[in-house]
């Protein structure tokens, strides 16, 4: 490398201020890399979002773990930013997707070469995880295990070559090896016997066994003092809070230990951290499972010179062969405490286990660690990475209008502590006509796959009332009521509706993706009260049904009673469409009329659920009858309500509701599922780009600044109120797409960039780009252009 040149390199990670040990890695990586480098070095940070962490340098950009679009985006301002060489932390749960697979998005379209560091290797995956860490690697220049075990389970388990794969250790402090009473009187431990356990908590550290292991040490030395560092891991924290910390506390009072048991609950500096383990005689994980390849905390202790006793996980095992530490039986109190008291009996045998120890960590500090991947950073000769442009089809670049982030901003200004008004003049939410269970069910199926997506605590707020307000809809019979008046009492003789389908529909939806299991038991007892009356619903009443039959089985596939009310419905929709199609006429009804392509839609998702080709027939039949007669092979020209479309007559132009656009987009999904017939895709993206301008006014119904959608699509323009049903059509429509597809960026015949494209140019450049307008259909609309910016 030229004097005088810098390497610069992209770390893709968890950062701190985020209470990670692998944010912590990052941390000491980046400082002994930037030591190593001697100002040749220049670090970028791309940082796996948790939470709302706000950030310092060097993290320059962030990535929301289940938002797909973020790891395009992330991959093209890494490709702007004249990285030289990128470098990996990986972990399976790091990452969105099955087994982390999204970063494979992010992987496939960088241009530098990828240096993958691997956290986490198992050695009996699962296909999905199988699957997700070959990719990973096969998209690597150079793969780095901290184990001599990762090395072997690389090669035999996944077929990673030997030469691609490189072993550097978990790097540790470079502390001096210390008397550790010295220590104590910053603690007020002076004459205290200390062990030490540190690292977020979660109930995998086996720390009851330590504190039933601590009777039998106390008897042998009163003055032993057990103390358990760090806060409870925030994932554990935010699903389960603090019950496995209040669980041990009990324990701690059921055996006396209050004088001996200290906790310290919270996330503590490097130099806490290292006085802690300086003022410590003996280090102790007793965790509960050996697929743990590496450990920093044991790496810590071992570097430090600790009297180490451990499980045999298989990073202790690396760590205290050779007499370097005790290894115990998982799960045996009594063998731990065997292995303590022998220690602190035995000083002769204590300061073997630190001396021997101290020296084998010499070799792995971090300044060395540094060092040697500086050595790889910096490498001469770094291959040169064409990105990947192979796209799945499910992946398929199908259109030049880029999506909207998903909000619920629009929904939350329609939402009181009731549930969402029905209507809205413009954007302001219309009393007059109160709350309906229809669109509150709609609105459950939205913020269930919004917060599994977006995982955000305002989500399951509005998710909560929604619930709510279908829950109360229940009659004691499992009917349903559907319209509320502002006053919060039911209207009494409401006409016919197909509100019971919606809400099995919807319950159904929760229990596939619950927010929590703790929903479960609520959603199961009421979706089994109103499933009896599937059979007493009209058409769609039953396409709804279907839907969230085909989510509850899911759940519990050998639910009997729910497949027999499924195969009820699907063959009531199978012999509504054999007594009215013609050749001529392959429809349910004699009328094209209102939410359509739910009806196929239940077909193809019958068909799935049970291996049925006599329903997928039906959907495929019916399926491209409405799209010969919606889809005009430009875009999309939905039926309209004034007039529908009955056979043999002309079919209404106008008005053209959203609801027909995201039924569409819906059913498209599983009709791909189902035939395997890519064209199904390319149409889905054509339906919800109806939303955006491509319809017959080219006039877009989204509203980006509201985030809400206006009620239709008329002769003269759109109708510009904004109420509950459009905004969750198109919400419904936003996240199936964002679901279906990896939303690329397409340049016109090579010429200009893309949207997106020239913000991140212009952000690592700061030169002004020219950006195309967005075409529709030949249309530019510079105005999209305008607030998409």
């Amino acid at each position: 490398m030229a004097k005088g040149s810098t390497k610069k390199v992209a770390f893709i990670s968890s950062s701190l201020p985020r209470k990670c040990g692998i944010a912590t890695f990052t941390s000491d990586l980046i400082s002994n890399t930037a030591t190593a480098a001697k100002g040749e070095f220049e670090p970028l940070v791309v940082a796996m979002r948790s939470e709302d962490h706000k950030y310092n340098d060097p993290v320059k950009f962030e990535i929301r773990q289940n938002v797909k679009s973020d790891y395009i985006c992330a991959a093209d301002y890494i490709n702007f930013s004249h990285v030289d060489v990128v470098s990996v932390q990986h972990e399976f749960g790091l990452f969105g997707g099955d087994a982390g697979s999204y970063l494979s998005l992010l992987l496939d379209r960088l241009k530098p070469p990828t240096i993958m560091t691997l956290h986490t290797v198992l050695d009996d995956p699962n296909p999905a995880y199988h699957k997700s860490l070959v990719d990973v690697c096969n998209a690597s220049y150079k793969v780095i295990t901290m184990n001599e075990r990762g090395v072997d389970m690389l090669r035999d388990v996944y077929g990673i070559s030997g030469k691609k794969v490189q072993l550097i250790a978990h790097g540790i402090p470079d502390l001096p090896f210390v008397d550790s009473n010295y220590y104590k009187h910053k603690f007020g431990m002076e004459g205290r016997r200390t062990i030490l356990t540190f690292g977020l908590l979660n109930k995998k550290k086996g720390i009851e066994v330590m504190l039933k292991a601590m009777p039998a040490i106390i008897e042998a030395d009163p003055s032993v003092l057990y103390i358990v560092l760090g806060m409870t891991h925030p994932t554990v924290l935010k699903h389960d809070g603090e019950s496995y910390r209040f669980s041990l506390q009990r324990i701690i009072k059921e055996l006396g230990l209050k004088e001996h048991v200290i906790f310290h609950n919270r996330f503590v500096s490097n130099e806490e951290l290292h006085n802690f383990l300086c003022s410590a005689d003996i280090y102790v994980t007793p965790y509960l499972s050996r697929e743990q390849l590496t450990s920093g905390t044991l790496s810590f202790a071992v570097g430090t010179g600790k009297a180490v006793v451990s499980t045999p996980y298989w990073a202790a095992m690396e760590l205290l062969a050779d007499g370097r530490g005790k290894l115990v039986n998982f799960d045996d109190s009594e063998q731990t405490a065997e292995a303590i008291i022998e220690i602190l009996q035995d000083d002769s045998l204590f300061y073997s286990l630190r001396r021997r120890a101290y020296e084998y960590g010499r070799s792995r500090t971090w300044p060395k660690i540094g060092q040697a991947y500086w050595k790889l950073f910096s490498a001469k000769r770094l291959p040169v990475r064409i990105a990947a442009r192979i796209a799945p089809s499910m992946a398929k670049t199908i259109s030049t209008i880029e999506v909207p982030e998903p909000s619920s901003a629009h929904l939350k200004r329609l939402t009181d502590d009731t549930g969402l008004y029905q209507h809205a003049k413009f954007t302001i939410p219309n009393r007059k006509y109160g709350y309906c269970t229809d669109d509150n069910a709609r609105a459950v199926i939205a913020m269930t796959k919004y917060y599994s997506q977006y995982p955000e605590p305002g989500a399951l707020e509005l998710f909560d009332i929604y619930l709510s307000f279908i829950l109360h809809s229940q009659n004691k019979d499992g009917s349903v009521r559907n319209f509320m008046n502002f006053d919060r009492t039911w209207v009494k003789n409401e006409p016919v509706n197909d509100a019971l389908g919606r809400v099995l529909w919807a319950l159904g939806t929760v229990m596939a993706k619950p927010p929590s299991p703790s929903y479960l038991s609520i959603i199961k007892d009421c979706f089994d009260m109103s499933v009896k009356h599937v059979k007493k619903q009209y058409p769609r009443g039953m396409a709804y049904s279907i839907l969230g039959m085909s989510d509850y089985l899911k759940q519990f596939p050998g639910a009997s009673d729910i497949k027999r009310q499924l195969a009820i419905a699907a063959d009531g929709l199978i012999a509504q469409y054999e007594e009215n199609s013609l050749p001529d006429w392959q429809w349910f009804e004699d009328t094209l009329t209102y939410d359509n392509a739910v009806l196929p839609h239940a077909l193809f998702v019958a068909g799935l659920t049970f291996g049925d080709k006599k329903y997928i027939e039906a959907a495929e039949k019916t399926c491209e009858f409405l799209l010969s007669n919606t889809f005009n092979g430009e875009h999309f020209s939905f039926v309209g309500c004034k007039g529908w479309y009955e056979r043999g007559k002309t079919k209404a132009a106008f008005d053209q509701q959203p609801i027909e656009a995201a039924s569409t987009v819906m059913m498209l999904r599983p009709a791909y599922d189902a035939t395997q017939n890519s064209r199904y895709l390319t149409l889905q993206r054509k339906a919800f780009d109806w939303f955006l301008g491509e319809n017959d006014l080219h006039i877009p119904l989204y509203d980006f600044r509201t985030k809400g959608c206006c009620d239709g699509l008329i002769a003269d323009g759109v109708n510009s109120n904004q109420g509950a049903e459009s905004t969750l059509s198109f919400l419904l429509s936003l996240l199936a797409i964002v679901e279906s597809y990896t939303i690329a960026d397409k340049i016109e015949g090579g010429k200009g960039v893309s949207l997106r494209q020239a913000r991140l140019i212009e952000q690592t450049t700061k030169k002004p780009t020219p950006i195309k307008s967005i075409s529709v259909k030949g249309k530019p609309k510079k105005r999209q252009v305008e607030e998409l910016a």
